[in-house]
């Protein structure tokens, strides 16, 4: 990729892949947009692709906190990723996905000339053309209405201004007045605010339990021929406060999951999109599940992980290829026929689940568009044994 070239990038009618976990890795169409490949639309390329003038996430190291609560500028990109599962007085279900994208437009200590601007990783040449650039998606999804809102801004301080940023201690990440935040010095308990339109949330989160470090040690592998992120959740937060949808405001409560991870390269050349599962189950466990898809037919098989977390502390996690992810019904959503139903089996664990949107109309049109919302948790014979959260990637209108 040429550093000196002007940012002539614009979003393509459909990205390819996307979404974390997320959606946030769809950004790299930002920082990488002075590619030829982003300019024909392809951002599949730009989402595949290595630079090594980054850092690369490996395995070996060690996560170490609060600092990793932090962002990592010498990463591509990263994001702070909550959703949370809630409940009225009246038992209605209400869901909220929160979510703060940052993405390195240039390596660490380089420059580049964009739109007659100088950008700098960290802003040193310019605080107003500064390198690193945020995005945050929030979205509720009401009883029979789901809603999505997004905006930008650029990292560093402005005059005094920081517009968009993210503290490791005392930790918070915002933008604008859309804040994730612990409410003292320590992470937990942390309180998340949003307010769009006639659509606003306030929650405080909490747990007494430690956060969980995914794959190994905290590196999480993504491809059979390695490649991942760096990655921890904690999937163990209570969540209370009131969640505000077209002039209503209601009390919530219920539980909630963050997910963190930063990568340099999330994706690779031959995978196309992701099906993304964080499940509360009614017995206290916690299920996070995916499976990275193979961009082509007859290509690499697609790669799947899942890790089975319990109240007393035990966990275990899946070998490759042993967890089958089924789709059980389709639905055309925004144009795209996408899954609403999954089969989930793992033997080795027990786990033989059916997953069901809440609601088919859970898209997030916003400008890197993916399907993300709250899911009902069932047995095969129908029982509803837990809630939880969707998220998937990569799926195009048809003949695409």
């Amino acid at each position: 990729m040429s550093l000196s070239e002007p940012c002539r990038w614009s979003p393509p009618r459909w990205p390819r892949p996307g979404g974390a976990l997320a959606a946030g890795v769809l950004t790299l169409a930002l920082a990488a947009c002075s590619d030829p490949a982003a300019e024909t639309g392809n951002d599949f390329a730009v989402l595949a692709q290595a630079n090594d003038a980054y850092t690369q996430a490996r395995p070996g190291e060690a996560l170490a906190f609060p600092r990793d609560h932090g962002a990592h500028p010498d990463y591509r990109i990263e994001w702070w990723y909550l959703t949370a599962n809630l409940e009225d007085d009246m038992g209605r279900p209400w869901g909220l996905q929160w979510t703060l994208f940052r993405t390195a437009m240039v390596p660490p200590g380089d420059t580049v000339v964009a739109n007659g601007g100088v950008a700098a990783t960290d802003g040193a040449v310019n605080p107003w053309q500064n390198g690193q650039v945020y995005m945050a998606h929030f979205a509720v999804s009401a009883p029979r209405e789901h809603r999505a809102f997004q905006r930008y801004a650029r990292g560093g301080d402005h005059g005094g201004l920081r517009q968009a940023g993210v503290d490791a201690s005392p930790f918070a990440a915002w933008l604008d007045d859309w804040r994730l935040e612990s409410l003292g010095e320590t992470w937990v308990p942390l309180r998340v605010r949003a307010a769009q339109g006639s659509v606003a949330v306030d929650l405080r989160l909490d747990s007494d339990r430690e956060l969980v470090r995914q794959g190994e040690a905290g590196f999480s592998q993504k491809h059979p021929g390695g490649g991942g992120s760096w990655y921890y959740s904690h999937p163990w937060l209570q969540a209370d406060g009131t969640v505000t949808f077209d002039g209503e405001t209601v009390a919530v409560r219920g539980q909630a999951w963050l997910d963190r991870e930063w990568s340099s390269q999330f994706l690779q050349p031959d995978q196309q999109g992701w099906d993304w599962f964080a499940l509360h189950l009614d017995n206290g466990d916690k299920l996070m599940a995916f499976q990275l898809r193979s961009a082509q037919e007859g290509g690499a098989a697609s790669y799947g992980h899942a890790v089975l977390l319990t109240p007393d502390g035990r966990r275990k996690t899946a070998a490759p290829g042993e967890v089958s992810f089924k789709p059980l019904r389709r639905a055309m959503v925004a144009g795209r026929e996408v899954p609403m139903a999954w089969a989930l089996s793992w033997p080795g664990a027990g786990v033989d689940l059916e997953v069901e949107a809440g609601l088919d109309e859970q898209w997030m049109d916003v400008d890197f568009p993916y399907w993300e919302g709250r899911v009902e948790v069932r047995e095969p014979a129908g029982r509803r044994v837990g809630v939880g959260y969707l998220e998937m990637t990569g799926y195009g209108p048809p003949g695409s």
